[in-house]
């Protein structure tokens, strides 16, 4: 199978590139370096990078995996636009895939024994002093989500025994988590990562998970990045009250 994926959902960009080699076995190719603002300039250049080395056509893929969010809103649009654009391009079909999803992977793939059960709660920063949650259970070769994404402030973070807490929160939230007992539980540090989105890919292609390039679209999980000035100074009047208190 021929994969690109990429992920630039978060201040990390991730790229990686799969072909099967002469003897049948998988060979991947991968980059990672600064995301944020500089993505939308970088990706392109080390996806054309990492094609090369492949010795790999874009209309030669499979299929082109992105992280589809949630995320950095700038992240996801800059992901999402160069997928369609590329798709669209060299009539090769996208995989949007969740982030959080890709975070779960990323974070079983670093364990001695990944085909064991494993529960995952995949959280991620969200700023504004809040954090992406979802939880997923691997289980005989398959993930299952558990309820529905959250965005929700760190100390709402709740951790039943048995599970294990992936992402970045613990680094940013640390104290914080401690107050809902999220610091009490094992932690793994982990992020989305391309490589993730390509271990992910074949089962979700199986799946029918595979749209056209006018159908890839990010999904975001909060519908604003700033507070309004009338915001702001509602909260600065309720700290204000909650001090002369």
């Amino acid at each position: 199978m021929k994969l690109l994926a990429f992920d630039t959902s978060t201040e990390t960009l991730s790229v990686a590139v799969c072909r099967d080699g002469d003897d049948g076995a998988p060979r991947v190719w991968q980059h990672s370096g600064a995301g944020g603002a500089q993505a939308s300039s970088t990706l392109i250049p080390n996806i054309m990078a990492l094609l090369d080395q492949a010795g790999l056509r874009l209309a030669e893929l499979d299929a082109i995996a992105f992280g589809a969010g949630p995320g950095s809103f700038t992240g996801l649009r800059t992901a999402c636009s160069v997928a369609q654009g590329l798709g669209f391009g060299a009539n090769v079909p996208l995989l949007p895939v969740d982030t959080l999803l890709a975070l779960a992977e990323q974070a079983r793939l670093s364990r001695a024994d990944p085909a064991q059960r494993f529960q995952v709660v995949a959280a991620l920063d969200a700023r504004m002093d809040e954090i992406y949650v979802a939880r997923y259970e691997f289980n005989a070769g398959a993930w299952t989500l558990h309820g529905d994404f959250e965005l929700i402030r760190p100390e709402q973070l709740a951790l039943e025994p048995g599970w294990v807490l992936a992402g970045n929160v613990a680094s940013v939230y640390g104290s914080r988590l401690a107050q809902s007992g999220g610091s009490a539980f094992e932690r793994i540090d982990a992020l989305p990562s391309a490589a993730a989105l390509l271990s992910l890919s074949p089962a979700l292609l199986a799946a029918g998970q595979a749209v056209g390039a006018d159908q890839a679209l990010p999904r975001y999980i909060r519908d604003k990045v700033a507070k309004t000035t009338q915001e702001r100074a509602a909260e600065k009047l309720a700290a204000a009250a909650v001090t002369a208190s």
